[in-house]
Protein backbone atom coordinates (compact mmCIF):
# COMPACT_ATOMS: atom_id res chain seq x y z
CA UNK A 1 0.00 0.00 0.00
CA UNK A 2 1.43 3.26 -0.69
CA UNK A 3 1.51 5.88 1.88
CA UNK A 4 2.31 9.35 1.75
CA UNK A 5 4.81 11.17 4.29
CA UNK A 6 4.46 14.62 5.15
CA UNK A 7 7.65 15.40 7.74
CA UNK A 8 5.36 18.30 9.88
CA UNK A 9 6.04 21.18 11.14
CA UNK A 10 4.91 23.02 8.56
CA UNK A 11 1.52 21.13 8.08
CA UNK A 12 -0.18 20.17 4.90
CA UNK A 13 -2.37 23.43 4.21
CA UNK A 14 -5.97 23.28 2.24
CA UNK A 15 -6.23 25.24 -0.76
CA UNK A 16 -9.70 24.65 -1.82
CA UNK A 17 -12.64 22.06 -2.49
CA UNK A 18 -15.85 21.29 -4.26
CA UNK A 19 -18.27 18.95 -5.00
CA UNK A 20 -18.97 16.85 -8.36
CA UNK A 21 -21.56 15.65 -9.97
CA UNK A 22 -21.04 12.70 -12.78
CA UNK A 23 -23.44 11.25 -15.21
CA UNK A 24 -22.73 7.69 -16.75
CA UNK A 25 -20.03 8.10 -18.84
CA UNK A 26 -18.20 11.46 -17.24
CA UNK A 27 -14.46 11.36 -16.72
CA UNK A 28 -12.40 12.91 -14.40
CA UNK A 29 -10.11 15.23 -15.96
CA UNK A 30 -6.59 14.26 -17.47
CA UNK A 31 -3.85 16.25 -15.81
CA UNK A 32 0.45 16.47 -15.43
CA UNK A 33 2.05 17.78 -13.07
CA UNK A 34 -0.86 20.23 -11.54
CA UNK A 35 1.53 21.66 -8.27
CA UNK A 36 -1.01 20.79 -5.54
CA UNK A 37 -2.06 17.35 -4.21
CA UNK A 38 -5.68 16.45 -5.15
CA UNK A 39 -7.89 14.61 -2.95
CA UNK A 40 -10.73 12.70 -4.48
CA UNK A 41 -13.57 11.33 -1.60
CA UNK A 42 -16.29 9.09 -3.17
CA UNK A 43 -20.07 9.57 -1.82
CA UNK A 44 -21.79 7.46 -4.67
CA UNK A 45 -20.86 5.32 -7.73
CA UNK A 46 -17.08 4.58 -8.84
CA UNK A 47 -14.46 6.70 -10.31
CA UNK A 48 -12.04 5.19 -12.81
CA UNK A 49 -8.46 6.59 -12.42
CA UNK A 50 -4.75 6.09 -13.13
CA UNK A 51 -1.88 7.67 -12.20
CA UNK A 52 1.06 6.56 -14.40
CA UNK A 53 1.10 3.59 -14.34
CA UNK A 54 -1.47 2.64 -11.11
CA UNK A 55 -5.00 2.05 -12.30
CA UNK A 56 -7.50 3.11 -8.96
CA UNK A 57 -11.71 2.04 -9.16
CA UNK A 58 -12.62 4.79 -6.13
CA UNK A 59 -16.29 3.72 -5.17
CA UNK A 60 -18.37 5.11 -2.20
CA UNK A 61 -16.59 4.61 1.30
CA UNK A 62 -12.62 5.67 -0.58
CA UNK A 63 -10.36 8.52 -0.84
CA UNK A 64 -7.76 8.74 -3.24
CA UNK A 65 -4.54 11.20 -3.26
CA UNK A 66 -3.47 12.20 -6.99
CA UNK A 67 0.15 13.39 -6.67
CA UNK A 68 1.35 17.10 -7.51
CA UNK A 69 4.00 16.19 -9.57
CA UNK A 70 2.57 13.02 -11.57
CA UNK A 71 0.37 12.48 -14.56
CA UNK A 72 -3.38 11.11 -13.84
CA UNK A 73 -6.19 10.24 -16.63
CA UNK A 74 -9.42 8.86 -16.51
CA UNK A 75 -8.93 5.15 -17.07
CA UNK A 76 -12.51 4.53 -18.78
CA UNK A 77 -16.35 6.49 -18.00
CA UNK A 78 -18.21 6.33 -14.96
CA UNK A 79 -20.73 3.26 -15.54
CA UNK A 80 -23.57 4.86 -12.89
CA UNK A 81 -24.28 8.16 -11.62
CA UNK A 82 -21.14 9.37 -9.65
CA UNK A 83 -21.02 12.00 -6.69
CA UNK A 84 -17.25 12.58 -5.13
CA UNK A 85 -15.89 15.78 -2.94
CA UNK A 86 -12.63 16.91 -4.57
CA UNK A 87 -10.05 18.95 -2.44
CA UNK A 88 -6.70 20.65 -3.22
CA UNK A 89 -3.83 20.97 -0.41
CA UNK A 90 -0.34 21.44 -0.08
CA UNK A 91 2.80 21.23 2.14
CA UNK A 92 5.91 23.41 2.09
CA UNK A 93 7.90 20.96 3.81
CA UNK A 94 9.55 17.92 2.58
CA UNK A 95 7.41 14.59 1.74
CA UNK A 96 7.75 11.47 0.29
CA UNK A 97 6.26 8.11 -0.78
CA UNK A 98 6.46 4.21 1.06
CA UNK A 99 5.07 1.27 0.66
CA UNK A 100 3.32 0.46 4.14
CA UNK A 101 3.73 2.53 7.65
CA UNK A 102 6.39 0.00 9.24
CA UNK A 103 8.51 2.15 6.59
CA UNK A 104 8.95 5.77 8.47
CA UNK A 105 11.47 7.40 7.93
CA UNK A 106 12.80 9.59 10.97
CA UNK A 107 13.47 13.47 9.82
CA UNK A 108 17.03 14.15 10.12
CA UNK A 109 16.01 17.50 11.84
CA UNK A 110 14.67 15.51 14.56
CA UNK A 111 17.95 13.68 15.68
CA UNK A 112 19.83 16.57 16.65
CA UNK A 113 16.84 18.01 19.11
CA UNK A 114 17.55 20.84 21.57
CA UNK A 115 15.12 21.84 24.54
CA UNK A 116 13.51 25.36 22.76
CA UNK A 117 13.41 23.26 19.16
CA UNK A 118 10.18 21.89 17.65
CA UNK A 119 10.68 18.12 16.84
CA UNK A 120 9.33 17.58 13.52
CA UNK A 121 6.87 14.47 13.01
CA UNK A 122 5.42 12.75 10.07
CA UNK A 123 1.63 12.71 9.02
CA UNK A 124 1.17 9.73 7.04
CA UNK A 125 -1.67 9.51 4.65
CA UNK A 126 -2.68 6.15 2.53
CA UNK A 127 -2.56 7.43 -0.86
CA UNK A 128 -5.75 4.95 -1.73
CA UNK A 129 -8.05 3.67 1.49
CA UNK A 130 -11.17 2.51 2.25
CA UNK A 131 -12.37 5.05 4.88
CA UNK A 132 -12.58 4.10 8.75
CA UNK A 133 -15.49 6.29 8.72
CA UNK A 134 -16.45 7.72 5.72
CA UNK A 135 -19.80 9.49 7.02
CA UNK A 136 -17.59 11.04 9.57
CA UNK A 137 -14.92 12.48 6.59
CA UNK A 138 -17.96 13.67 4.22
CA UNK A 139 -19.33 15.83 7.13
CA UNK A 140 -16.14 17.31 7.08
CA UNK A 141 -15.95 17.96 3.44
CA UNK A 142 -19.77 19.50 3.00
CA UNK A 143 -18.56 21.84 6.01
CA UNK A 144 -15.52 22.81 4.11
CA UNK A 145 -17.55 23.24 1.00
CA UNK A 146 -20.08 25.23 2.68
CA UNK A 147 -17.56 27.79 4.05
CA UNK A 148 -15.79 28.13 0.56
CA UNK A 149 -18.60 31.25 -0.04
CA UNK A 150 -17.26 32.91 2.93
CA UNK A 151 -13.11 31.88 2.33
CA UNK A 152 -12.28 35.80 1.60
CA UNK A 153 -12.72 36.71 5.05
CA UNK A 154 -10.16 36.15 7.55
CA UNK A 155 -12.03 33.73 10.01
CA UNK A 156 -13.06 31.41 7.03
CA UNK A 157 -9.76 30.38 6.30
CA UNK A 158 -8.65 29.75 9.59
CA UNK A 159 -12.09 27.57 10.13
CA UNK A 160 -11.59 26.03 6.73
CA UNK A 161 -7.55 25.27 7.83
CA UNK A 162 -8.85 23.80 11.23
CA UNK A 163 -11.10 21.51 9.59
CA UNK A 164 -8.88 20.30 6.70
CA UNK A 165 -6.25 19.56 10.11
CA UNK A 166 -9.52 17.56 11.35
CA UNK A 167 -9.93 15.35 7.94
CA UNK A 168 -6.26 14.27 7.75
CA UNK A 169 -6.51 12.96 11.31
CA UNK A 170 -9.58 10.65 9.94
CA UNK A 171 -7.15 10.45 6.63
CA UNK A 172 -4.72 8.87 8.43
CA UNK A 173 -6.68 7.15 10.79
CA UNK A 174 -8.05 4.84 7.75
CA UNK A 175 -4.56 3.16 7.88
CA UNK A 176 -5.41 1.24 10.78
CA UNK A 177 -9.03 0.17 10.84
CA UNK A 178 -8.54 -1.78 13.93
CA UNK A 179 -8.35 1.64 15.44
CA UNK A 180 -11.71 2.55 15.49
CA UNK A 181 -13.61 1.84 18.98
CA UNK A 182 -16.59 -0.84 18.42
CA UNK A 183 -18.67 2.61 19.61
CA UNK A 184 -17.48 4.89 16.88
CA UNK A 185 -18.34 1.82 14.30
CA UNK A 186 -21.52 1.71 15.20
CA UNK A 187 -22.24 5.50 15.08
CA UNK A 188 -20.52 5.77 11.51
CA UNK A 189 -23.11 2.54 10.91
CA UNK A 190 -26.22 4.40 12.29
CA UNK A 191 -25.30 7.70 10.23
CA UNK A 192 -24.71 5.74 7.22
CA UNK A 193 -28.51 4.35 7.54
CA UNK A 194 -30.13 7.40 8.25
CA UNK A 195 -28.39 9.16 5.20
CA UNK A 196 -29.84 6.68 2.98
CA UNK A 197 -33.22 6.17 4.23
CA UNK A 198 -33.28 10.28 5.38
CA UNK A 199 -36.66 9.90 2.92
CA UNK A 200 -38.22 7.40 4.91
CA UNK A 201 -40.02 7.49 7.90
CA UNK A 202 -37.31 5.75 10.79
CA UNK A 203 -38.21 4.72 14.16
CA UNK A 204 -36.05 4.32 16.56
CA UNK A 205 -36.90 0.57 16.78
CA UNK A 206 -36.47 0.07 12.79
CA UNK A 207 -33.16 1.63 13.49
CA UNK A 208 -32.18 -0.84 16.12
CA UNK A 209 -33.32 -3.76 13.94
CA UNK A 210 -31.48 -2.80 11.01
CA UNK A 211 -28.14 -2.86 12.93
CA UNK A 212 -28.78 -5.48 15.56
CA UNK A 213 -28.25 -3.49 18.20
CA UNK A 214 -30.32 -1.94 20.98
CA UNK A 215 -31.95 1.67 19.99
CA UNK A 216 -30.43 3.03 23.55
CA UNK A 217 -26.62 1.43 22.66
CA UNK A 218 -27.37 3.47 19.32
CA UNK A 219 -28.06 6.87 20.65
CA UNK A 220 -25.25 6.57 23.66
CA UNK A 221 -22.81 5.59 20.27
CA UNK A 222 -24.28 8.74 18.55
CA UNK A 223 -23.91 10.93 21.22
CA UNK A 224 -20.47 10.45 21.35
CA UNK A 225 -19.19 10.24 18.17
CA UNK A 226 -21.20 13.04 16.89
CA UNK A 227 -23.14 14.95 19.89
CA UNK A 228 -26.47 14.51 18.96
CA UNK A 229 -29.37 11.30 19.06
CA UNK A 230 -29.96 9.60 16.05
CA UNK A 231 -32.92 11.59 15.02
CA UNK A 232 -31.16 15.27 15.40
CA UNK A 233 -28.88 14.14 13.36
CA UNK A 234 -31.50 12.60 10.64
CA UNK A 235 -33.24 15.99 11.43
CA UNK A 236 -30.11 17.92 10.93
CA UNK A 237 -29.46 16.02 7.62
CA UNK A 238 -32.88 16.21 6.06
CA UNK A 239 -32.66 20.26 6.95
CA UNK A 240 -29.46 20.13 4.76
CA UNK A 241 -30.59 18.40 1.91
CA UNK A 242 -33.42 21.23 1.86
CA UNK A 243 -31.31 23.70 1.37
CA UNK A 244 -29.79 21.74 -1.44
CA UNK A 245 -33.37 21.99 -3.26
CA UNK A 246 -33.85 25.44 -2.00
CA UNK A 247 -30.97 26.92 -3.63
CA UNK A 248 -30.51 24.34 -6.99
CA UNK A 249 -34.63 24.01 -7.68
CA UNK A 250 -37.45 26.00 -8.43
CA UNK A 251 -39.37 23.77 -6.44
CA UNK A 252 -42.27 24.80 -3.87
CA UNK A 253 -41.73 24.74 -0.41
CA UNK A 254 -44.51 22.09 0.48
CA UNK A 255 -42.80 19.57 -2.12
CA UNK A 256 -39.48 20.00 -1.05
CA UNK A 257 -40.80 19.17 2.14
CA UNK A 258 -42.05 15.90 1.32
CA UNK A 259 -39.02 14.65 -0.74
CA UNK A 260 -36.68 15.41 2.58
CA UNK A 261 -38.83 13.39 4.39
CA UNK A 262 -41.64 15.46 6.07
CA UNK A 263 -45.46 14.41 5.79
CA UNK A 264 -46.14 18.69 6.34
CA UNK A 265 -45.35 21.74 5.17
CA UNK A 266 -45.52 23.31 8.39
CA UNK A 267 -43.67 21.38 10.51
CA UNK A 268 -40.79 21.42 7.83
CA UNK A 269 -41.01 25.24 8.29
CA UNK A 270 -40.88 24.60 11.53
CA UNK A 271 -37.82 22.87 12.50
CA UNK A 272 -36.09 24.25 9.40
CA UNK A 273 -36.50 27.59 11.42
CA UNK A 274 -35.37 26.37 14.47
CA UNK A 275 -32.22 25.06 12.53
CA UNK A 276 -31.47 27.97 10.57
CA UNK A 277 -32.89 30.54 12.44
CA UNK A 278 -34.77 31.77 9.08
CA UNK A 279 -37.92 30.05 7.36
CA UNK A 280 -37.15 28.39 4.14
CA UNK A 281 -38.64 30.96 2.32
CA UNK A 282 -36.33 33.44 3.50
CA UNK A 283 -33.16 31.17 3.07
CA UNK A 284 -34.23 30.93 -0.61
CA UNK A 285 -34.64 34.31 -1.01
CA UNK A 286 -31.67 35.13 0.65
CA UNK A 287 -29.22 33.98 -2.59
CA UNK A 288 -31.19 35.10 -5.04
CA UNK A 289 -31.62 39.06 -4.24
CA UNK A 290 -29.42 41.42 -6.27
Amino acid sequence: MAVLQFISPPLPHYIACGYTIFPPGGKHSSRRNIGVFDLLVVTRGCLYIGEEERHYEVSSGHALILRPDRHHYPTQGCTERTEYYWLHFDTTGPWGEMEGVDRVQQDEASSGKTYFTMETFSVLLPQFAKLLLPTALYELLRQLNALESESHHSWARWKLQLNFQELLEQLSSSLDRKSASPGALVAEQAATYLRMHYREEITAQQLGESLSFHPVYIARCMQKEYNCSPFEYLLRYRIEQAKLLLLQTDLSIALIAEKVGFHQAAYFASCFAKVEGISPRTYRKRFYLS
